[in-house]
């Protein structure tokens, strides 16, 4: 038999306002101690300096958490003009210099490039493995590396504001494993001035808002107390993307139990993913077949 976890089965998702300057896994391991939590996950990692939405899941709800790292999400961003750094942000050293310096419309120009359907080259310092590696303790070693391009939906990208000639600040909303300062780099490459992230906000993801988010001390002040409780969000906020089919009694059983149930369906067409609930809680995830839905994931929520 298991070792049973230590801490509360509870289930659902915590909204932080991120700070800079502390990781996504220290975000977790806070959420996780204040709340006493035996399981906890984020949907989505960013970067020790940036700031913004960062949703922890907990118990049951990080079988969610892929449903939220595919969702659309709307960074805010200050691309420097004029300079290339060794991370492509403002934390790295500056490698090289440039005294151009684009014009709006240049800039706008030159955005269409990174709209839609791209490609994009993870920055040298990311988490992408490299043989085994992550391309951040290569590239810490002075080791440089090859990285394949990666495909980017881009939905949208627009400038903001313009505070000054060496600054340009956009806003982009895109799908699963974007890099903002590869964005911010290819960018500045484009516009043969250079560029770098100065700040990096995310603003949104998926059905998470930042501006409903916790900050750290706010977490910190209401930690393993029942007011941090009442912060709390449903497992099946994680789900809102996929459509919700209701579960009949025994079809609710069944799928509870791992194997295909009856679930009541008015458009969802064969083959089609989504969640069965029932009384109004999730019951599992799966694929939608002539009346059954054939689960992939099940929760727990007893």
């Amino acid at each position: 038999m298991g070792r049973k976890r230590k801490g509360r089965a509870i289930s659902g998702w915590l909204v932080v306002d991120k700070p800079a300057g502390i990781t996504s896994t220290a975000v977790v391991n806070k959420v996780r101690w204040a709340l006493q939590a035996q399981k906890a996950g984020h949907a989505g990692t960013l970067d020790p300096a940036a700031t913004g939405v960062l949703a922890i899941a907990l118990g049951e709800a990080t079988k969610t958490v892929p449903y939220i790292t595919d969702a659309l999400k709307c960074y805010r961003f200050m691309v420097r003009l004029g300079q290339a750094t060794t991370t492509d942000d403002a934390e790295g050293a500056v490698i090289a210099t440039n005294d151009q310096r684009p014009d709006d419309a240049a800039i706008e120009a030159a955005l269409d490039a990174f709209r839609g359907e791209i490609e994009q080259v993870p920055p040298q310092f990311s988490a992408v493995k490299v043989d085994g590696e992550r391309a951040y303790d290569i590239a810490r070693a002075g080791d440089e590396m090859e990285l394949a391009a990666r495909p980017l939906w881009v939905e949208r990208l627009d400038i903001v504001a313009r505070p000054d000639a060496d600054h340009v600040e956009l806003e982009m909303v895109c799908g699963k494993g974007g890099y903002v300062r590869s964005i911010a780099r290819d960018l500045g490459a484009a516009l043969g001035c250079l560029g770098h992230v100065a700040w990096l906000r995310r603003t949104w993801s998926g059905p998470f808002d930042a501006k409903d988010g916790l900050s750290m001390d706010q977490i910190e002040a209401m930690a393993h107390s029942p007011e941090l409780d009442t912060h709390l969000r449903p497992l099946e906020e994680g789900l809102a993307d996929l459509p919700e089919l209701p579960a009949t009694p025994e079809g609710a059983a069944r799928l509870r139990n791992g194997n295909p149930g009856m679930v009541l369906s008015a458009s969802v067409e064969y083959g089609d993913e989504a969640w069965a609930s029932y009384q109004g809680r999730a019951v599992a995830v799966g694929v939608y077949k002539a009346g059954e839905l054939h689960p992939s994931r099940v929760f727990n929520q007893e």
